[in-house]
């Protein structure tokens, strides 16, 4: 039988990434069933680590995904109602982003 040759380390990386995203998706959902539970907000940090490293390793910076999220968030806001619920969280994430973006300076 022949042997498959080891495939190069970057793309074992993102291959454990891209399964980390949908494992830690499921442990999210999962844990959504108990209220205040820590496992939430692991699994949420855990998944925007994820996206953030597996965006370095298709060749995105950092910062280029911070400045999208914020102009995503501006678009989405632009194009929702008032009386849409998710208008108030957009809202104060992106007051949230703000707030910690002066603390920088």
């Amino acid at each position: 039988m022949k042997r498959e040759p080891d495939r190069p380390a970057d793309e074992k990386i993102v291959e454990w990434l891209k399964a980390d995203i949908v494992d830690n998706v499921g442990v999210l959902l999962k844990s959504l069933f108990e209220k205040g539970n820590d496992a939430t907000v692991d699994a949420l940090a855990n998944l925007i680590i994820d996206c953030y490293v597996l965006g370095r390793r298709a060749g995105v910076n950092f910062q280029v995904i911070d400045m999208r999220i914020k102009h995503r968030i501006n678009s989405s806001i632009n194009d929702l109602s008032d009386v849409d619920q998710v208008y108030g969280d957009l809202v104060q994430l992106r007051s949230y982003l703000e707030g910690k973006e002066q603390k920088k300076r």
